[in-house]
């Protein structure tokens, strides 16, 4: 399974389904406008893809597969972060949450670090859930998917060479 091309590929098409899934079901077909925080967590699964695909194409053997592994954790885990927040934010009691604005509405009224700062603090937003399959909300759900990635991640960069 480690071998080759081949979680490079896996990887990389997980990633333009969940990205796919969020840009054309979840938006446009039921009409879900994305908090910012499910913003940050999209970008980090095109980051996420975006690595594996240029490994895929560039299929590294020794310790150019082992950097591209590295850069693959350090990817998932950026976006487990994320993907945690977000739940913490919609699972916890957060009284004090308000609504904001949306992430391009934040970015043409604030300086970026002061944008990022609010993201992380939550919105009303960020902390309702809209969606959910068996109990398990949008960000549940790609914090499944980026521990899935993590662990394949993990398995490129700790992989014995033959």
């Amino acid at each position: 399974m480690f071998q080759g091309r081949t979680p490079f590929l896996v990887g990389f098409l997980a990633c333009v389904a969940a990205v796919g899934a969020a840009l054309f079901y979840f938006q446009r077909h039921l009409g879900l406008e994305p908090c910012p925080l499910c913003i940050f967590q999209r970008i980090s699964i095109m980051v996420v893809g975006a690595i594996f695909l240029i490994a895929l194409l560039h299929n590294p053997t020794g310790i150019g597969r082992r950097i591209y592994g590295l850069l693959l954790t350090i990817a998932s885990l950026s976006g487990i972060g994320i993907a945690l927040r977000h739940l913490w934010l919609q699972y916890g009691s957060h009284e004090e949450l308000s609504c904001g604005g949306t992430l391009e509405f934040m970015l043409e009224n604030d300086p970026l670090l002061k944008v990022v700062e609010d993201v992380f603090k939550g919105t009303g937003d960020c902390g309702e859930i809209v969606w959910s399959l068996f109990g398990v909300s949008i960000p549940g759900w790609t914090l499944l998917l980026l521990l899935g990635l993590l662990a394949l991640s993990l398995g490129i960069l700790f992989r014995k060479s033959h």
